[in-house]
């Protein structure tokens, strides 16, 4: 286990969103990073998955105590933040997404997490929808 890593766990609410961005800052300072584009990109695409993960929840899932984890690391190698939730299923296509259209007012997130990133995966395994996202250092 790396020393740059940390790990939470939030409620899938919309207020976990602030928590989120909160902590990924808290995290980033301890790096020692200079690098912007990396920081933009990886902090984006968090904050977009993580988005998608209370919508999904609240729009089709809604059940209450539904929560998910995230993982942040850093390697030699790659920034790497693995988010966890033990929601229903997603059904994703990641091949498939394309940004939304200017005049919709949603649907821009994964197609920003996938602009923002070097690797975006997605699977659910053990009743958890996992998604991978990383930044090549």
């Amino acid at each position: 286990m790396s020393s740059a890593r940390t790990q939470f766990d939030v409620p899938a609410v919309v207020a976990s969103l602030d928590t989120v961005q909160d902590r990924f800052g808290q995290w980033w300072d301890t790096l020692g990073i200079d690098d912007v584009r990396l920081r933009f990109g990886l902090e984006t695409a968090v904050a977009e998955i993580a988005a998608n993960i209370v919508e999904h929840t609240r729009r089709t899932d809604q059940q209450a105590g539904r929560r998910y984890t995230v993982q942040l690391d850093a390697t030699d190698r790659e920034l790497v933040a693995v988010l966890t939730d033990n929601g229903l299923p997603a059904d994703v296509d990641l091949a498939a997404v394309t940004m939304a259209d200017v005049d919709e007012e949603s649907g821009r997130g994964l197609a920003l997490a996938i602009a923002a990133l070097d690797r975006l995966e997605h699977q659910h395994a053990g009743g958890h929808n996992i998604w991978t996202l990383a930044c090549t250092r």
